[in-house]
């Protein structure tokens, strides 16, 4: 049978001993059934005379499938610089909770050989893109846009719109706007709803509001969001990588963005045995 990925890129955001063993384990078990093997720079640590160091424009051109080894932290970091340029993307989980990066690295042999003879799920999750009004800059975010004080303990005040219409202004230490794939990362923690992926919203989720009535909200995912604020300092942030100065009067839009990421699961993954498995559903108290 042909391989359904025949050259496959392997990316991080460490290079620790861990990462590295990991790595190797790819690069072993690819190469003994013919897959060429690219590396991109976080992974030049790597020691071997058959593996050069390819450039991200190389790895977008050549690849058909990168794995991404580290915890959701890296694939957020190659779902900018890869996904959202097409290449598909399969994590091996080194972290925590993993929602996205779900092989676990005792599974490693068996999970990649199923994926390359073509025993997996594709998983199609959108990005949020926002702009700051008279910037010509883009920035997306797979999980959350936030706009925040940037301090403990100061709230800002800000007025939502949402396809031109006012919805509400309000005091709170931020804004969490999220997709789907967010609800279960920063959104999660200020209170908002976990989202199944496949549901096309958008989540905005208000920070410590100093209102008592203040609940999140859903909307749908083609609306066009707007946050103004005015005379103040605040911060905006793209999955926590991306951290811009907001100064003075300021106008934030945030939309649903035209590229999408594919995550790549072995057969029989589960959005709810995640959420069972990983936030401690149905465990006794």
């Amino acid at each position: 049978m042909k391989p359904r990925f025949s050259i496959v890129a392997l990316s991080a955001t460490s290079q620790n001993d861990r990462v590295l063993s990991i790595a190797n384990q790819c690069i072993e078990v690819l190469s003994n059934i013919g897959i060429k093997v690219l590396i991109d720079k976080n992974l030049s640590k790597l020691k071997s005379k058959d593996l050069l160091v390819s450039s991200r424009e190389n790895i977008i051109s050549k690849a058909n499938l990168l794995i991404a080894i580290g915890g959701d932290g890296t694939i957020l970091n190659c779902s900018r610089k890869f996904g959202s340029k097409g290449l598909p993307i399969l994590g091996i989980n080194l972290g925590n909770l993993g929602f996205l990066a779900d092989i676990d690295p005792k599974d490693i042999t068996s999970s990649l050989l199923s994926v390359i003879e073509g025993k997996f799920e594709k998983d199609e999750r959108f990005f949020l893109e926002g702009s700051i009004e008279g910037n010509k800059s883009r920035f997306l975010a797979l999980n959350e846009i936030v706009v925040h004080s940037g301090k403990i303990a100061q709230l800002i005040e800000f007025s939502v719109f949402i396809d031109e219409s006012f919805v509400y202004r309000q005091k709170a230490d931020g804004l969490i706007i999220s997709s789907p794939t967010g609800s279960t990362a920063y959104s999660l923690s200020g209170g908002g709803p976990i989202v199944h992926p496949e549901v096309n919203t958008i989540l905005l989720v208000s920070m410590l509001p100093h209102n008592l009535t203040t609940r999140p909200l859903l909307v749908e995912a083609e609306s066009e969001i707007r946050i103004e604020l005015e005379n103040q300092k605040s911060v905006l942030s793209f999955d926590s990588h991306e951290n811009l100065l907001l100064k003075g009067n300021s106008s934030v839009n945030v939309y649903k963005a035209k590229s999408s990421l594919t995550l790549i699961h072995p057969q029989g993954q589960d959005f709810f045995a995640s959420c069972r498995n990983k936030l401690g559903w149905s465990s006794s108290i």
